[in-house]
């Protein structure tokens, strides 16, 4: 809202992070940060897997959340969000993808978000469900 009021046009912001129940909704929104602000990737899953250790199948599970909000003039044009259920696995696996990808296991298969193809894993991103949305209001106006 803030920097909306000092720009011209329409401005965009996001945030998508994972909120694990079990840990009181952590990393949550911060998910970059939850190992420290210089921590890489591996650093940040290290993290994770570390406190999820012990817990049981139904304390593993997980949620991509992603929040998009467009605001002009201070004033919010529309706010949308969108998720993708899983749970956190015990090992990362797979390369295709970046952050918590590698431990996210998807609910009806046994592959990470990381093993997913390409095609794939755009066509269940909460990222790419929330533009969606986004794409939608607008053009609903």
């Amino acid at each position: 809202m803030h920097y909306s009021r000092l720009a011209d046009g329409l401005v965009l912001a996001d945030d998508s992070g994972l909120v694990v129940p079990a840990l009181g909704g952590a990393p949550g929104v911060h998910s970059a940060r939850y190992a420290g602000p210089d921590a890489t990737d591996a650093d940040r899953i290290g993290k994770l897997l570390r406190a999820m250790e012990g817990k049981e199948e139904k304390d593993r599970c997980a949620r991509f959340v992603c929040v998009v909000a467009v605001a002009m003039r201070g004033r919010a044009l529309a706010v949308v969000s969108d998720f993708l259920d899983g749970m956190i696995g015990k090992e990362s696996r797979g390369s295709n993808g970046f952050g918590y990808d590698p431990v996210f296991q998807m609910l009806d298969t046994n592959r990470t978000y990381a093993e997913l193809p390409t095609q794939e894993k755009n066509r269940l991103s909460h990222r790419g469900r929330s533009f969606s949305k986004l794409v939608g209001a607008f053009l609903c106006r």
